[in-house]
């Protein structure tokens, strides 16, 4: 075979495949109800708009540096300082083409052939992936509904060994909408540095938040700080997915690593998006704060109908736009004298008898559950769970 085994090995991305599906469906006049795909439905604000379009006018479309132009540098440096209590220069931080693009660049930085990265399940579906490319060795640890899903200091512990390099925390949790308090952080935090590992913090959903309050791990001292990665971006705070900027800060021998690395592949982000960013990051917020509000509406219809239908179950998010659901009642069981055996299989169905588009947990590394969106309208949303209603009605 021509594909080398470094490139064979990775899988295709399921909620990608999952969304084209349902879209290829709906362009042949099949109504789907999409709860698939991780992008907000709200338009990017029009502030942010106007200043992509100064940038075009002005001519700014041409090559900046690979790491990010000096005015971005410096809005991320502000909200860093701002929001995390994070002091970072600007040699400190890298803008890349997207968070997933950060966090590829990050760990193909940080790991070597047989390195170990300790991951908690469930997780979101690119890290694992992602680990492998490196040539390193994802170490699963599983999490469980009575912990929030989170990981506990002792299974951090009892996971590091003299392989391992690396620890990807994940709040708000992709797939979970769980967010770590700062008890739970500091507890991570002294084992993380007295094993002397790194940590890649992805808090990509930082603002999409509800009843809690957001802690970066690297704010928790110096010690921390010189340890882990921020990744972070605008494509989901700012309705800002297709624009593709996404940045990472952490300690400076790493970032220019990182940035090296980027010279080579992508080089610079898109240049006009990079200028958007900017007034995404230092203009007003309160499309943001609209947002917000509206995915905390759905996520309580949300999650009052699920918990109201047969066989499934899910905990109340705190962050992000994910439910998280329990489908374990109803493996094994039938539905139209087809077998639910998995994830998968309920995935399947739905979508070819129901007409709506989930993601299976064991995508996410847990098989007893599936990920459904709110990122998408009530009137979706209200249709979407009645259709799966009456599907769990006729499981036997």
């Amino acid at each position: 075979m021509p594909i080398s085994k470094r490139i064979s090995q990775i899988a295709p991305s399921p909620t990608l495949s999952i969304t084209a599906k349902a879209k290829k469906m709906q362009s042949e006049g099949i109504n789907v109800v999409g709860f698939g795909a991780g992008e907000p439905d709200f338009d990017t604000p029009l502030n942010i708009k106007e200043s992509a379009k100064r940038a075009i006018d002005k001519g700014f479309t041409k090559y900046t540096p690979t790491s990010g132009i000096k005015e971005l540098k410096d809005a991320i440096c502000l909200k860093f300082k701002m929001d995390n209590g994070l002091i970072y220069s600007p040699e400190e931080v890298i803008v890349s083409c997207g968070a997933k693009h950060s966090l590829f660049n990050a760990i193909l930085t940080l790991c070597d052939e047989g390195d170990e990265v300790i991951l908690p399940a469930p997780y979101w579906v690119s890290y694992a992936e992602m680990i492998k490319v490196a040539g390193a060795i994802p170490v699963i640890i599983e999490t469980t509904k009575e912990s929030d899903f989170k990981i506990t200091a002792k299974q951090l512990k009892d996971a590091i060994t003299s392989k391992t390099k690396l620890f990807i925390l994940n709040s708000p949790s992709n797939p979970t909408g769980m967010v770590y308090n700062e008890d739970e952080m500091k507890e991570l935090k002294e084992i993380i540095v007295k094993a002397g590992i790194y940590c890649i913090s992805d808090e990509i959903y930082e603002k999409i938040i509800y009843e809690a309050k957001h802690i970066s791990i690297a704010s928790l001292g110096e010690d921390i700080r010189k340890q882990t990665i921020v990744v972070n971006g605008v494509s989901k705070v700012y309705s800002m997915t297709g624009w593709r900027i996404g940045y990472a800060a952490g300690p400076k021998e790493i970032i220019q690593a990182m940035s090296n690395l980027q010279d080579h592949s992508t080089s610079n982000p898109t240049s006009i998006s990079q200028v958007a960013s900017v007034e995404a990051l230092n203009g007003v917020q309160d499309d943001l704060k609209t947002m917000t509000g509206e995915f905390r509406k759905r996520r309580d219809y949300m999650v009052e109908k699920v918990n109201a239908i047969k066989g499934l179950s899910v905990s109340n998010p705190q962050g992000a736009f994910y439910c998280w659901v329990d489908i374990s009642k109803i493996l094994g069981k039938s539905f139209g004298g087809e077998a639910i055996k998995d994830s998968f299989a309920l995935t399947d169905m739905l979508l070819s008898d129901v007409w709506v588009a989930v993601v299976p947990g064991c995508v996410f590394g847990d098989d007893r559950y599936i990920r459904l969106s709110y990122a998408t309208s009530m009137e979706n949303i209200i249709e979407g769970l009645n259709r799966i209603e009456k599907f769990a009605s006729q499981v036997a």
